[in-house]
């Protein structure tokens, strides 16, 4: 195997793989056609691919090589027709975090414990094709609609990054494609993005309580003891990402770099929410593009990337973003303790799920806006023009 760049062996120490009016978010990216195709050990590691090099929205200097091991595609293996098994019949700890993706009355809890192992599962909820994704020097755990131009995609992991995120490959036309933000990098699909579906970030212990007829992950062929194991062991310690994974020059410092950050997109506008300012605050109320949105925090999910043990880390809490009307009218929203809080319309008791629990909207649900839970340094990478809520 051929060595690569000195700065991929240094990397991979670590690496296994109320605000102002709204700005814009950024355009449309511009696909480029023509100019050289990759070179150094970016061609080399990429040798054999069909991906039209010729057609992308950057310039491949940008892309990162993140695997030292030749191929590095699908070296960190998507899972792909994964199954599920009933809350009852898991076991993990209360503290663990895991995605939380409900559509209609189904809700699924990938690991993150299991996702940081695998980093993409091509999946299918209720007969739709839905693409769940983790990015771990990211913390950005996104899902999308994985039909393009009417074909449903297989989607891996390219063994590359860019500004430190994942980037992924599709199987029809080995287009490369950034996890944040879901635009297609390089190839036919250039310039393409994919439809995010709302997720988030939550405890076991929060979604078994909150959704007791749900289902987990289920171990793909490999016992459930193989998972737990965190391969970057105080990550979230660090005061800046790993270098030669990303560029220091754009780095915002407004926000420690690794701290989490809730992004908020509603109508194409991009908002932050620093984990700091709304543990601070509970539950913020605000708009974004015209949207009431309500940004709620509780205690009680661990860090997945401190420990050596994912359910271990400390606990960070979970950040969850809604658009805060019922029947169309906007409420407000205020912590009551023991991560609940009212609201000032009716006095009724939520859940950091958005969940009426008690009063009189029990049995009401809040509608998730689409948001992420980032690092800071991510987050303000790709989205500079965004807006960032204060204190």
């Amino acid at each position: 195997m051929k060595r690569l760049a000195p700065l991929v062996a240094a990397a991979l120490a670590i690496s296994a793989c109320g605000g102002s009016a709204s700005i814009p978010a950024l355009p449309t990216p511009q696909v480029i056609t023509g100019g050289d195709g990759p070179t150094g050990d970016l061609a080399y590691v990429s040798g054999g691919w069909a991906t039209d090099w010729s057609t992308r929205t950057i310039d491949l200097e940008e892309l990162r090589i993140g695997i030292q091991v030749i191929p590095i595609r699908d070296r960190i293996p998507p899972i792909d027709n994964p199954e599920f098994a009933p809350v009852s019949e898991a076991g993990w700890s209360e503290p663990e975090p895991g995605l939380l993706l409900v559509l209609g009355d189904t809700a699924r809890f990938y690991p993150l414990a299991m996702l940081i192992v695998h980093e993409i599962v091509n999946d299918e909820f209720e007969g739709r094709p839905v693409l769940v994704t983790y990015c771990p020097l990211c913390n950005s755990a996104l899902v999308f609609d994985p039909v393009v131009n009417g074909q449903r995609l297989r989607f891996g992991t390219s063994g590359l990054l860019r500004n430190s995120d994942l980037v992924m490959w599709d199987d029809a036309t080995e287009s490369l494609w950034q996890q944040i933000g879901g635009e297609g990098l390089v190839g036919a699909y250039a310039g393409h993005r994919l439809d995010v579906i709302p997720s988030a970030i939550v405890s076991w212990g929060d979604f078994k309580a909150g959704y007791p007829d749900g289902v987990v992950l289920a171990p793909p062929g490999r016992p459930a003891s193989s998972y737990g194991r965190n391969p970057y062991v105080r990550y979230t310690s660090r005061s800046a990402p790993i270098p030669g994974f990303f560029d220091s020059t754009i780095l915002d410092e407004r926000y420690p770099a690794l701290e989490r950050t809730v992004g908020v997109t509603v109508n194409g506008h991009d908002k932050a929410y620093p984990f700091s300012v709304v543990q601070a605050n509970g539950a913020v109320n605000d708009l974004v593009a015209g949207v009431p949105v309500v940004v709620l925090w509780s205690p009680g999910t661990a860090d997945a990337l401190d420990s050596p043990v994912t359910a271990d880390g400390v606990d960070v809490g979970a950040a969850l973003a809604f658009d805060r009307r019922i029947e169309g009218e906007p409420l407000e929203f205020v912590p009551a303790g023991n991560g609940q809080f009212t609201d000032d319309r009716t006095g009724s008791t939520w859940n950091v799920l958005g969940q009426a629990v008690d009063g009189e909207l029990a049995g009401a649900r809040l509608e998730p806006v689409v948001h992420t839970n980032e690092f800071w340094f991510a987050w303000a990478a790709f989205h500079p023009n965004g807006e960032v809520f204060g204190p």
